[in-house]
């Protein structure tokens, strides 16, 4: 998965991979001193769009970017920042929902996630199997 910040009038967006288990302890409790919430409990709200949780997480990443950052500083349109799901990850969603649905759901869930592949951005950098982004 990716954090995405497309700043209106930029032609490219920024793009950082997301894998909840790879940011740093510091990182972790950091962002659990900034949210009040323990990092379990934070990697699920930033999938559920929780603001502070997301904020918290573009500070982690453009202080790693800008050490100097401070996050007072961090502040963005909501439509400029998103979580995206890569190639890979629809993929694996895919094969996922081969072995659990049936019918008209398994037809309803396949068009779905075939239309968001041809979109999704191709994670070249990706090892191994492609994992939901929470952590526990």
């Amino acid at each position: 998965m990716f954090l995405v910040l497309h700043r209106e009038g930029e032609d490219t967006p920024t793009r950082w991979r997301y894998e909840p288990k790879k940011l740093m302890s510091v990182e972790r409790e950091d962002i659990e001193r900034r949210t009040g919430r323990h990092f379990a409990q934070f990697t699920s709200d930033v999938l559920q769009g929780n603001s502070l949780c997301r904020r918290a997480l573009l500070f982690t990443y453009l202080r790693r970017d800008h050490p100097k950052t401070k996050f007072e500083d961090v502040d963005f349109g909501w439509d400029e920042l998103k979580l995206e799901y890569s190639r890979q990850e629809y993929e694996s969603m895919r094969e996922g929902v081969l072995e659990t649905l049936h019918g008209d759901e398994l037809a309803a869930a396949l068009r779905q996630i075939d239309l968001s592949i041809e979109d999704a951005y191709d994670d070249v950098e990706a090892t191994g199997k492609a994992e939901l982004p929470i952590a526990g």
